[in-house]
């Protein structure tokens, strides 16, 4: 990645703030921490889609907030700046911690946690640090008290879950199948639960396809439509047609498929003109009715249909996260629900609904499930994990391995 081209990435990114007028709330400096934070969830929410080449986060700190953006090439980061918002004022070129940025703002520094209210308050501390913390802590427990068990017990701890995943679980699960190792069953501490501990077990996930679409039309004058081919004309009309596409009905164990656009890119500053290129990225989260190959196929129908219509050409881009999968219900599932329904006092439902895990991966060599803690404020300024949810997750995985191994 070049220094020009993270130069436009950065402007592409602080252009998305423009609309919210990001620079006049930030030289108001909001006049509660209640409405700071409120800005900055806005804010988030506003550049959740720019995730592929950087991460932006913002901070407040000391009344002030500044904008963080990390820029990446295959995953290795390149660049990183903050630019407190005020035009006045330079940026700030940080120190790196392992691909993140030193600064960060919250309630306090989020690498250093705190405890507040009952709370154990940081990055990571629902989604899912903590819940690591609980597997280490119950298999300590359980040796302490098991010196001989017939078995064994393996903890797999990645950095490399999110996105792309190329190199955590993914390869761990291709080394193990070369190896001839055998698992019998695997547990994932994914925060499962959506508001308190012991709602959820998720014994499958949908699968995850992203498109990115671009249309090739040709440029002209506004005035002399019939010498240009305008792409938005066009990409409007595949994008209302993917909308329309009726997937499935859903199943016993999933959701219906759903499509959603989560992003629309003409790159055009002049009003008079006709732009050549129009882009879109939209996002398919499917049931197992479908692969990511029968729906690349649908959709690339559509795609070679409109734009023949239109004489027009297109270019596709295709990344699958996963596809869906459902570990099908046995007496290891039905002894997991029956021991969190001891210690919660309530019954997990049994559930396929969220985004992606690494279970995806791990599925492919033996069943599994995920159980976790409440990820009601993952990724979320102030994450916060209650300790007696903590203090109970760590019993539920302690009794898990009691009544796995006797």
């Amino acid at each position: 990645m070049s220094e020009n081209e993270l130069l436009i990435e950065r402007e592409k990114l602080l252009g998305r703030l423009v609309e919210i007028n990001w620079y006049f709330m930030a030289i108001k400096k909001m006049t509660t921490i209640t409405k700071r934070k409120k800005f900055l969830t806005i804010l988030e929410q506003q550049i959740a889609q720019e995730a592929n080449a950087s991460n932006v986060i913002f901070v407040e700190e000391d009344g002030d907030v500044y904008i963080c953006m990390i820029f990446r090439a295959n995953s290795i980061v390149k660049k990183a700046v903050i630019d407190v918002l005020d035009k006045n004022r330079k940026p700030i070129q940080p120190n790196l911690q392992a691909g993140n940025v030193y600064i960060y703002g919250a309630s306090g520094t989020i690498f250093q946690p705190k405890v507040k209210n009952g709370h154990l308050i940081g990055r990571g501390a629902n989604d899912m640090k903590s819940s690591i913390a609980a597997f280490v802590s119950a298999v300590s427990i359980f040796l302490s008290k098991n010196k001989k068990f017939n078995g064994s017990i393996s903890l797999l701890i990645t950095g490399d879950e999110e996105g792309d995943a190329v190199n955590g679980t993914k390869k761990v699960v291709e080394f193990l199948r070369k190896k001839r190792e055998k698992i019998n069953f695997c547990l994932v501490g994914e925060p499962t639960n959506p508001n308190v501990l012991g709602e959820m077990i998720k014994i499958g996930r949908r699968g995850s396809l992203t498109g990115k679409l671009i249309i090739f039309g040709l440029q002209g004058h506004v005035a002399y439509p019939s010498r240009a081919n305008n792409p938005s004309t066009i990409i409007v009309n595949i994008l209302k047609e993917l909308k329309e596409i009726q997937f499935d009905k859903g199943t016993r164990d999933f959701q219906p498929t759903n499509l959603e656009v989560t992003r629309i890119n003409i790159n055009n500053t002049a009003d008079n003109v006709i732009p050549a290129t129009a882009e879109a990225t939209f996002n398919i989260r499917f049931n197992n009715k479908h692969s990511s190959n029968s729906l690349k196929k649908k959709l690339n129908k559509i795609f070679r249909k409109i734009t023949k219509k239109h004489k027009s050409k297109f270019k596709m881009e295709y990344r699958v996260s996963g596809e869906a999968f459902l570990t099908k219900p046995n007496k290891t599932t039905f002894m997991i629900q029956n021991i969190i329904k001891k210690i919660t006092k309530l019954k997990p439902k049994l559930s396929t609904t969220g985004g992606t895990s690494d279970l995806r991966f791990i599925r492919t060599i033996c069943p599994g499930l995920e159980f976790g803690l409440v990820g009601k404020t993952m990724h979320k300024v102030d994450e916060a994990v209650s300790l007696k949810d903590l203090k109970n997750l760590t019993k539920i995985y302690e009794s898990i391995l009691k009544n796995y191994f006797k």
